[in-house]
């Protein structure tokens, strides 16, 4: 039978960890002055590409870590210093490039895709509802829980745009180095997880 608990706890916990409102100031900062058909492809791209991560460390998160000797600490280290090099990038506005069609690739890939939307804490929090589930129910359940997320993420993602209208040019300006901070703080929080989690388990 379908695991409505397994469904709900997953739901609620990937919803709280990969934040879907929190992450449109910083999908503005990243292509707010990008046209609409860019700025949705982006929030498609980005979306789908959070979608093929987390199902890939659903189905062999376990093997994938194992066989390369990798830990969620080293995720959370790896995932941190990447951000931190992104927010660089947007405080100090040495992002922009002669390719524009090649940067919404980029930013829909990283950070946008990974590891802003399936970072460390996503991946690990889906580990562990995997190991959690023991009956086809609850592989359903959680299946349809990242589905769901994901699904909540591309609406709030596309109504983006409506705070452009708002915002006008100089505020998507200004959300940009906000997204810097807010990115650049989140990179710190990773690797100071990361460092706690190599100590503790030293």
């Amino acid at each position: 039978m379908f695991d409505v608990r397994l469904f709900t706890e997953a739901l609620i916990t990937l919803i709280v960890i990969m934040d879907p409102p929190g992450t449109i100031p910083v999908f503005l900062g990243l292509v707010g002055r990008k046209s609409r058909d860019a700025r949705r492809r982006a929030a498609r791209q980005g979306v789908l590409v959070s979608f093929l991560v987390i199902t890939l460390f659903a189905v062999a998160g376990n093997s994938i870590l194992a066989y390369m000797h990798i830990g969620i600490p080293a995720l959370q280290g790896a995932g941190g210093l990447l951000l931190l090099l992104i927010a660089l990038d947007l405080l100090t506005g040495r992002g922009e490039t002669n390719h524009p069609e090649v940067e919404d690739v980029n930013i829909a890939l990283v950070p946008l895709g990974t590891p802003l939307l399936a970072g460390p804490g996503a991946i690990a929090a889906t580990i562990v509802f995997v190991r959690q589930a023991d009956s086809i129910g609850s592989y359903i359940a959680l299946a349809t829980a990242i589905v769901a997320v994901h699904l909540i993420l591309l609406a709030c993602l596309r109504s983006a745009g409506l705070l452009i209208k708002v915002f006008k040019e100089s505020g998507i300006l200004l959300m940009a180095k906000i997204a810097g901070l807010l990115l650049a703080a989140i990179a710190v929080q990773l690797v100071a997880s990361s460092v706690q989690g190599f100590v503790s388990g030293a």
